[in-house]
């Protein structure tokens, strides 16, 4: 098994790192530090290692772990058999690939009963070496005349030649060279060819690009290859792997056959394409199709993550008072009036769209609570009949002359999963469901982030195929990505609901709750360090998360930074070497300005975390999210049926997949961009151009009213 310095020494070669930063990491992860505690507060330690190499160095170190576990369990099974050699222990013990130590142990592996062991048993095992070791040439039916045994079955030449062609097949099926070779020569050449099956031909599907489809294995993408898979799922495609046959073959039987002038040659070649045949083509092609699902996987939920980061790092409405629409038409729309610190106030329902005396009713209704609560903006789901809503918003605003309210159209995924959850109904215990889904849909202007994590992140609609990926890795990712954004943010921890202070680096759910229930019960808190009296809450949970923490107006200014606390100090001495204090320089650009930094370097603390100290100082708390900008949908344009070829419209990413980005223009139903319309030059990866929630331009190119489906793009418009 490998020590810990090996491992270190194969992260450090594989990662392309320096063997401290690998090893410090390490060390931190073993002291319970978390990624976004090590990416922020131990730079000097890890030689300014970002999120991403850290969760790599992470995830190898595991990875090398498990495997270490199951060379263990194998090299106890094998000489359990007494059947363990040096050159085969040698060969476990410096395995790095999965794939390649179960190869090793294949031959060893307890199955069950084969056509070979059956051939064993009836004595035909002497044969089968005797043609495989081709030590001089003889005549196959000859020689298996000598193995004839009626009380056994073996009562001709080919029943014996047979019995003994199962056994070579699994000698060569097991042979670890030879499955890594073909591995990869079917991975290089092998071709991926999907059909459909006969009862679909003459249907449309949204499978049809792959009724009669063919792409290199090597070359084939995530989402293609996920496509093929639903297909093939839900039994309207059938799939298989062509792998190149002749070249195969050749190999082996240049690697096995001694000598084509002996006269089992013939008996040796059929036997060597039997054995790919019937054993290892089959084989090999799940291993290879196993792992380009996994690979698949990895991309699919990587993209998924991302788009992810980029909707909860939208650019936050702030403390403002608004105003969260859930549009509907029979219905009516449920309005909730939510504060600036996103308390919920009052709630009604209006009938805009119904006779014309409902809708002047609810056009009073409306101006009346938009000034009763001075609310600046209108939160509108874009559901079922938003435009119509948004629309109906911007006349009640023209009608009334002195009411300030900007109408904003947001996404819905995922309020309804929220309003009918368990957290939702601890929150609002007496409001119906409708009624959350709207207070959802104001908060999620005010602070997408804060709002957008009391719901299951595969909810929230910025995935594809989220549902046939590796789900436990999904639910890991994702709740890394929400966790390093919540980080990166900063939380307020007199405001915060528990949900969201169960990301912050170090805190559980259950200290998060017990936070809230301090909170509850002794008033806001009035400095971090009284974070040690919440039950359950130790010194290590509040190294790890008193820097992500913010208390606003408290007694010490810098508790409203992302100064940690292990840090004060420092400002206190660089305060009384300017001589003021601490309160007055923090926040004072000018007069920390005047540090120099290089004075208070210690071997612990470098310039790296100095650096961000002063940033702090000149700027303390600084939200780092973008400025909010609402997109303007073009008035008349609310439903499909309005788009024309080339017509100039504004939208909001919604979506970013490696084929293109979907843009919500306002009818309803998302366009695609494809990569190829993203931008006036070649784009390898759309993720360069655009990203979730971004405000882009868009030409339409095509409409199919039938499927309901759009082709934007955005050539020459940005």
């Amino acid at each position: 098994m490998l020590s810990e310095l090996q491992i270190t020494q194969v992260i450090t070669k594989e990662l392309g790192l320096q063997p401290f930063q690998v090893s410090n990491t390490l060390e931190l992860f073993g002291q319970g530090a978390t990624i976004p505690f090590i990416a922020r507060y131990r730079k000097e330690k890890t030689g300014l290692l970002d999120e991403v190499q850290i969760r790599d160095i992470r995830d190898r170190f595991d990875y090398i772990k498990e495997l270490d576990e199951r060379k263990a369990a194998i090299l106890k099974s094998i000489e359990e058999q007494g059947k363990l050699t040096d050159e085969l222990k040698a060969k476990i013990e410096a395995c790095l690939v999965k794939q390649e130590l179960e190869d090793l142990y294949l031959p060893y592996k307890q199955k069950r009963k084969t056509k070979g062991m059956v051939a064993k048993e009836k004595g035909l095992e002497p044969l089968a070496l005797s043609l495989w070791l081709q030590e001089g040439s003889f005549d196959p039916q000859a020689e298996a005349e000598k193995y004839l045994n009626p009380e056994l079955g073996i009562n001709s030449a080919k029943e014996a030649l047979d019995g003994a062609r199962y056994i070579i097949a699994e000698l060569i099926s097991d042979d670890a060279e030879v499955r890594k070779y073909l591995r990869e020569t079917t991975m290089a050449k092998g071709i991926l060819v999907s059909q459909v099956k006969d009862e679909y031909k003459e249907q449309k599907t949204k499978f049809n690009q792959y009724y009669e489809f063919k792409e290199p294995l090597k070359l084939i993408p995530s989402h293609r290859y996920l496509a093929i898979m639903r297909g093939e799922n839900e039994e309207v495609l059938t799939a298989r792997v062509d792998a190149p046959v002749e070249e195969i073959n050749q190999y082996l039987l240049n690697k096995f056959i001694k000598d084509r002038s002996f006269a089992q040659f013939q008996y040796l070649s059929e036997v060597i394409g039997f054995a790919y045949r019937i054993y290892l083509n089959t084989s090999i092609e799940v291993e290879l199709r196993s792992e380009i699902k996994e690979k698949s996987d990895a991309e699919a939920i990587r993209v998924f993550a991302e788009n992810l980061r980029n909707l909860l790092l939208a650019p936050p409405a702030g403390s403002k008072a608004i105003m969260g629409i859930d549009p509907g038409l029979r219905t009516g729309c449920k309005i909730a009036v939510v504060d600036e610190t996103g308390k919920f106030m009052e709630y009604s329902t209006i009938f805009p769209h119904s006779s014309a005396s409902q809708k002047q009713e609810a056009a009073k209704t409306l101006a009346a609570l938009a000034k009763k609560y001075r609310m600046e903006l209108a939160s509108i789901g874009n559901g079922t009949a938003s435009r119509e809503t948004d629309q109906f918003v911007r006349e009640v605003i023209a009608e009334h002359q002195g009411l300030k309210l900007q109408p904003v159209v947001v996404s819905e995924s995922g309020a309804s999963v929220y309003s009918a959850s368990d957290l939702a109904r601890e929150e609002f215990p007496d409001l119906d469901v409708s009624v959350r889904g709207a207070v959802s849909i104001a908060r999620r202007l005010q602070d997408p982030l804060a709002e957008l994590v009391k719901i299951d992140p595969k909810s929230i609609g910025v995935g594809q195929y989220q549902h046939d990926v590796n789900q436990p890795k999904l639910r890991q990712s994702l709740h890394e990505t929400v966790e390093s954004c919540v980080n990166f943010v900063g939380v307020d921890l007199n405001t915060a609901s528990y949900s969201l202070l169960s990301y912050v680096s170090g805190l559980s759910q259950a200290m998060a709750k017990n936070i809230v229930k301090y909170r509850d019960e002794q008033g806001a808190f009035k400095n971090r360090k009284e974070l040690l009296k919440v039950t359950r809450l130790g010194p290590k949970a509040f190294e790890q998360a008193a820097g992500f923490l913010r208390i606003r107006n408290g007694a010490d200014p810098l508790d409203n930074s992302a100064v940690h606390p292990e840090s004060y100090p420092i400002v206190k001495q660089m305060a009384k070497d300017l001589k003021t204090k601490t309160g007055l320089l923090v926040g004072d650009p000018l007069l920390a300005g005047q540090i120099d930094l290089k004075k208070y370097v210690t071997p612990e603390v470098g310039l790296p975390t100095l650096n961000d100290i002063l940033s702090e100082l000149k700027k303390p708390g600084r939200d780092p999210r973008d400025r909010f900008e609402p997109a303007n949908f073009k008035d008349g344009v609310t439903e499909i049926k309005h788009l024309k070829p080339d017509m100039m419209l504004e939208g909001v990413v919604t979506n970013v997949a490696n084929f293109g980005a979907f843009v919500d223009i306002g009818v309803h139903q998302d366009g695609l961009v494809h990569i190829s319309q993203l931008a006036d030059k070649y784009v390898k990866d759309p993720k360069e151009v655009v990203k979730v929630g971004q405000r882009v331009k868009v030409r339409v190119l095509e409409i199919d009213l039938e499927r309901k489906r759009i082709a934007l793009s955005m050539k020459g418009n940005q």
